[in-house]
């Protein structure tokens, strides 16, 4: 809507953002006529009308098998078009159109806002399967006609109160419709079943819908008045009301084509969507807790590997303990983020400059540690073997590297490649060291740190490994790995 818009109109921002708004809404006004809207604007030499919108109906059959944005007619074609945006009013004169061999009912009705017609929604109504109106059906098209005069006067919508169609109730889920006072003049079977829901035993028609539902609502201190107020669909307002182990969703739509007649109340039961989301939150609390009982325990078994290498008198025994601290560490890590998160992805990029950091207090030297690039957020499945791989070089390469006290540097890269389904990242850690052995094979060496990498990279993450030269001097790994895209977080 915006291109065809700012192309064929001279609508400004603000008169966009109102078309916006508009559309937002529109869903139900179709609903409620049972007919397809088309909105028209007048182009900027004001020969022509472009469309820039359409809605189908949920409530009834569509007259309209096309899609009509952005269309251009010529000013004169649709007479009912040229009336409601030169007169500024509803324009129902004419016959019904014939479309495919199917009678359709033609309306205009101008958007104004601020005194000025921006341009016409043409409500069709496919009459091939008109009967005659249920209670339900005559209330529904009333309602639609008292809205329709609201976007002609430039009262609805309602500046400021802009709905998620997704995820506010429709028509269908549940109307009931007030008078002035707020007292109920119909109610929905799907209205009536969702009240039944809160508790209420007897019908809702004649009552007045904002003490009722007060009522259902378990007292909370000052609240019922201001629910009595909400429910009885003064201001345009969305709440939920619970009660008798059951939950509604409310919409409260002000119905005041010249005066205040009454209101619109859109509901829908969302008993079992709320306790859902309970379960899922009860869910997310009890892994994030599973998550840091793993990484307390992690801590614990390290505390004892840590205290164990103290009273050992072989050297070689103490270092590979603390080795096995520093790999129960980089676990831990990871387990201690997944506890703070909603889900089980990662933001890898703390955890690899915890593991620097970890690792670095290890170094024989003066040596600096340093990431470049960002490893973006990961699966835990791959974050947790990732951590340990990553500890594993970066330890190799700060004992391996350099001379005891050497001046060096360690620098671990990463980048996000790969193609839109195949995306992968590769990772990569260099030092300005002493470089590899000569006739080094990294795919056949057997010290227990690289068997791990190996292990690790090529069995769990279905990656590739390898070791080569640096350019000038020193070593560097290469890390390529599959891993999900970023955008599904």
């Amino acid at each position: 809507m915006n291109e065809l818009v700012r192309q064929h109109t001279a609508l400004s921002d603000t008169d966009l953002e109102w078309l916006h708004l508009l559309v937002s809404e529109w869903q139900l006004l179709s609903d409620l006529s049972f007919a397809d809207l088309v909105l028209w604007v007048p182009t900027l030499d004001g020969t022509r009308y472009v469309s820039v919108a359409q809605m189908r109906p949920n409530t009834g059959p569509t007259s309209y098998q096309d899609d009509m944005v952005g269309h251009l007619v010529p000013r004169g074609r649709r007479p009912m078009l040229d009336s409601a945006l030169d007169e500024g009013r509803i324009v129902r004169e004419g016959d019904p159109e014939w479309r495919e061999e199917v009678p359709v009912r033609v309306e205009s009705i101008p958007v104004r806002r601020e005194g000025r017609v921006l341009g016409v929604i043409a409500r069709n109504t496919n009459l091939l399967t008109v009967r005659t109106p249920s209670r339900l059906e005559l209330t529904y098209l009333q309602s639609a006609s008292d809205l329709a005069q609201m976007i002609a006067a430039g009262t609805f919508p309602f500046p400021g109160q802009q709905v998620d169609m997704d995820a506010s109730p429709r028509a269908g889920d549940g109307l009931i419709r007030l008078d002035a006072d707020g007292v109920v003049q119909y109610a929905s079977p799907n209205a009536l079943s969702a009240y039944h829901r809160l508790g209420l035993a007897a019908d809702l028609v004649g009552h007045h819908l904002g003490q009722a539902t007060a009522e259902l609502a378990p007292a909370r201190g000052p609240v019922d008045e201001a629910l009595v107020k909400l429910a009885s669909g003064w201001a345009p307002r969305e709440f939920e009301v619970e009660g008798n182990d059951g939950v509604i969703q409310l919409r409260a739509i002000p119905l005041k084509p010249k005066a205040h007649i009454g209101s619109l109340v859109l509901l829908r039961d969302v008993t079992e969507l709320r306790r859902r989301e309970r379960e899922l939150i009860t869910k997310d609390a009890t892994i994030r807790e599973i998550h840091h009982r793993v990484k307390n325990n992690l801590q614990t078994v390290a505390a004892l590997l840590r205290l164990q290498s103290r009273r050992m008198d072989s050297e070689q025994g103490r270092d590979a303990l603390n080795e096995a601290v520093r790999r129960v560490g980089s676990i831990a890590i990871v387990h201690e983020t997944l506890s703070q998160n909603l889900d089980e992805r990662v933001e890898f990029d703390e955890i690899a400059d915890r593991v620097l950091a970890m690792v670095a207090e290890i170094s024989p030297g003066k040596v600096t540690t340093r990431r470049t690039g960002r490893f973006g957020i990961l699966d835990a499945e791959v974050a947790t073997p990732l951590s340990m791989v990553l500890t594993e070089i970066l330890q190799n390469a700060l004992e391996h590297a350099f001379e005891q006290a050497e001046h060096g540097v360690v620098e671990v890269g990463a980048v996000r490649g790969g193609s839109r389904t195949e995306p992968r990242l590769l990772v990569t850690v260099q030092d300005n060291g002493r470089g590899l052995p000569e006739g080094f094979d990294p795919h056949r060496a057997g010290n227990l740190g690289l068997q791990i990498v190996r292990t690790l990279v090529e069995g769990e993450l279905g990656g590739k490994f390898d070791m080569v030269p640096a350019a000038g001097r020193g070593t560097q790994v290469v890390l390529d790995v599959p891993v999900r895209p970023e955008k599904q977080h």
